[in-house]
């Protein structure tokens, strides 16, 4: 077996090149890489090895060069799992598979791309829950959510978290819920922006809890947790991800999970739905292709993509955000996409959050 992982120039956009994971599902030296990586590159990896899949679509179906969009700038948690499963199905499908950067307009730019390439499985996009909450507070995306894609995988999935800051004295939802209650107080809560996830789940917490607070939105999610652990912010919901070091150091306070049942990545957080009987909120990341992408070269992609993401390195990236791979099929996973988009729609519009 051959294994050949490189850097290659290329016109597909300006992006930064996810060194230390490529070097760790690809076994290439950090300095090597590091003395290889140039501006507006892309990660292409390529094996030679024995075709691996079986089932509905043999490798032969599949296209020989595979490109997975990710609509947002490099970094973020869709160009870290795009570029793992570009280093693992480049190994499955003994393909040469590539990642491409096209941020802009909450995503929309990079999934319009995808949605008009062509429906031969070349173009992948890789997006997360962005991709219900953009659909339920945009009426101008220049696509339709539901029937300009195909989905191909539910890559992974998990829960969120319910914060407080270590200065207020909420110590459970419940005492929360009440102190939202009390017309004495004045309760907020922040997020990373308007639309997010993080107020979307909030607005559906004070849905279900006939609460009120104040939003209070910045630009990016860093900056709501400064200002949480300086003692402006009540509570948020986010990611464990951006919150991990600060959950670590107690600079924050865990008051509740967004899964229906208790979650083994925050050990000892109550579920919100164990006070707030059935609220449930995950963060997601899927693949879709263009909406004509035949069933055979989807089912294929499916196959191998739930293939990889079982494997023990994936398995811990997932563990990072809280999350865990799924294994649904196509047709599961366009059921569960398109319910996300209703909901979300449905919260926004409760919620009179609208973004043009």
């Amino acid at each position: 077996m051959t294994n050949k992982t490189f850097l290659q120039r290329s016109h597909y956009g300006s992006m930064t090149l996810g060194i230390a994971l490529a070097c760790c599902l690809s076994g290439l030296p950090a300095a090597r890489a590091q003395q290889s990586a140039v501006p507006q590159a892309v990660i292409v990896a390529q094996q030679s090895v024995t075709p691996k899949v079986s089932g509905s679509a043999q490798p032969s179906s599949l296209p020989k060069l595979i490109k997975f969009v990710v609509p947002f700038a490099p970094g973020g948690s869709n160009d870290v799992y795009a570029r793992a499963l570009a280093q693992k199905l480049a190994v499955k499908l003994s393909n040469t598979v590539v990642v491409e950067n096209k941020p802009g307009a909450g995503g929309s730019i990079g999934s319009d791309l995808v949605s008009r390439a062509e429906p031969d499985g070349s173009s992948l996009l890789l997006i997360s829950t962005s991709f219900a909450t953009n659909a339920a507070i945009r009426n101008n995306l220049p696509f339709d959510p539901i029937t300009s894609f195909k989905a191909v995988a539910l890559v992974a999935k998990g829960a969120m978290v319910l914060i407080v800051g270590s200065k207020t004295p909420y110590q459970s939802v419940a005492q929360l819920i009440a102190a939202t209650k009390d017309t004495n107080n004045t309760v907020n809560y922040s997020s990373a922006g308007m639309g997010s996830i993080g107020q979307l789940s909030v607005e559906h917490f004070k849905s279900l809890s006939s609460t009120q607070a104040l939003h209070v939105p910045y630009q990016g999610i860093s900056v709501a947790v400064t200002n949480m652990i300086g003692g402006n912010i009540d509570y948020m919901i986010t990611t464990l991800a951006s919150v991990g070091g600060q959950l670590k150091a107690d600079l924050v306070r865990p008051i509740g999970v967004t899964s229906l049942e208790r979650s083994k990545f925050f050990p000892g957080v109550a579920a919100i739905a164990e006070t707030l009987p059935g609220y449930e909120v995950d963060v997601w990341w899927v693949v879709f292709a263009p909406a004509k992408t035949p069933d055979s070269v989807v089912n294929g992609l499916n196959e191998a993509i739930r293939s990889v993401s079982a494997e023990p390195d994936m398995l811990a990236l997932f563990a990072k955000e809280g999350a865990e791979p799924t294994t649904l099929t196509p047709q599961q996973t366009a059921e569960y996409v398109k319910h996300e988009v209703e909901r979300w729609k449905q919260v926004a519009r409760t919620g009179r959050i609208q973004v043009n």
